[in-house]
């Protein structure tokens, strides 16, 4: 169905009795085309045309919109060659009957303000949980949940609230290490005492932001590494007297630490990503991140570097990964909401076992090329089934 944005009435035009979008918003009728107006070719679902694909992310400090600018490019690109439209927009941006957004031109590589119908479909993309956190989000999630309108992961993921679903579900239960949530010295005395060799992490964390290992030896001495800097201490006393505010005031956890099986003795991890496609969750890459000047993450932005997971492939990888993926994905669905993408941390230790570490509810774009034009096709195929095209 060919439709039209006039850019000056900001209205949308198509054929009589056509509508637009969720709400099916009825289009003005339009004879010829006008001068400063958008032509679309978009599907046609009993007169309705879409699919209109809403993307929900934030604005930053300098109230521009945030977020992952080259990840919201490529989806347009790829939903208008679909026969699609896709916006952007935040939580402050919706009225009763409509959503003040963002369209991107390709043809002309510029973003531009417009007013669309309600969406058949949000895609969250929220930048910052502290946006999660504000009652604007909460307000956009009751508004699209009364609406009825498809929304598209959550939110964001709690690290120990993860684990401790991992832990009580018997698929995946023997591949989560032993974590806690850092509430008091007692309860850090005992862990580190227990497993000798832990990691420290912000159960809101990413990136491998605020990472440390910290590791006691002699039964007393306590080491503590971060990414830039370490610290030693006699006993677990004077390590506690310093570090306890900054570990208790920003929710941390503590997590056993695995012996990793290593290429050319350094550290390796697998990054998953996943999506839901045909009825089941399943795999649309796997990268390999490889540790380098430091052992305490993988993160490219750290120091890592990229494998092709050709390298190291085997049957018994696959089958680890291909399973860890649907199982997570109805895990997910089943207690927190249809996240119809994540992407899975996990690895393998020296002794042959496998590992998850984590799970994050929005993917950063992947640096394999392969692997994110293939993200960009699953999602854009997940949106319009979703969105009922």
């Amino acid at each position: 169905m060919k439709v039209y944005y006039d850019w000056t009435s900001k209205e949308w035009f198509g054929p009589s009795n056509a509508t637009l979008g969720n709400n099916s918003q009825p289009l003005k009728s339009c004879s010829t085309e006008a001068e400063n107006v958008l032509s679309l070719n978009l599907l046609n679902k009993k007169d309705n045309a879409g699919p209109v694909i809403g993307i929900l992310s934030g604005k930053g400090k300098d109230q521009s919109i945030a977020g992952n600018g080259p990840l919201f490019k490529a989806l347009q690109k790829k939903i208008l060659q679909n026969n699609g439209i896709s916006f952007v927009f935040t939580a402050e941006d919706i009225q009763d009957d409509s959503v003040n957004g963002y369209i991107y031109l390709p043809a002309k590589d510029k973003w531009a303000e417009a007013r669309f119908p309600l969406p058949h479909l949000v895609y969250n993309r929220v930048p910052f949980r502290k946006l999660e956190q504000k009652e604007t989000f909460q307000k956009a999630f009751l508004f699209f949940k009364k609406n009825k309108i498809p929304f598209f992961n959550p939110g964001f993921l709690d690290k120990y609230e993860v684990c401790q679903l991992l832990k009580a579900y018997p698929p995946l239960q023997k591949y989560i290490p032993d974590t806690i949530l850092i509430t008091d010295k007692s309860k850090l005395s005992h862990f580190i005492h227990t497993y000798k060799n832990i990691y420290l992490k912000p159960a809101s964390g990413s990136k491998g932001k605020g990472i440390y290992r910290l590791s006691m030896q002699d039964g007393e001495k306590v080491i503590i590494n971060g990414l830039n800097h370490a610290f030693n201490y006699t006993h677990f006393e004077g390590f506690w007297n310093e570090w306890s505010i900054p570990l208790t005031d920003k929710a941390y956890i503590a997590q056993e630490a695995m012996s990793s099986a290593k290429i050319d003795g350094k550290r390796f991890d697998f990054r998953i990503l996943v999506h839901f496609c045909n009825g089941s969750f399943q795999v649309t890459g796997i990268g390999i991140r490889q540790a380098q000047g430091q052992e305490i993450t993988t993160h490219i932005p750290n120091g890592g570097i990229l494998i092709p997971y050709e390298m190291v492939r085997t049957q018994e990888h696959d089958d680890f990964i291909q399973m860890a993926a649907a199982q997570t994905g109805k895990l997910l669905e089943k207690s927190k909401g249809f996240y119809g993408e994540f992407s899975i941390d996990a690895g393998r230790t020296d002794e042959g076992n496998y590992v998850i570490y984590e799970i994050n509810s929005k993917p950063m774009s992947f640096d394999e090329l392969s692997i994110e034009k293939k993200r960009i096709k699953e999602l854009t195929h997940l949106f319009f089934a979703r969105a009922g095209f």
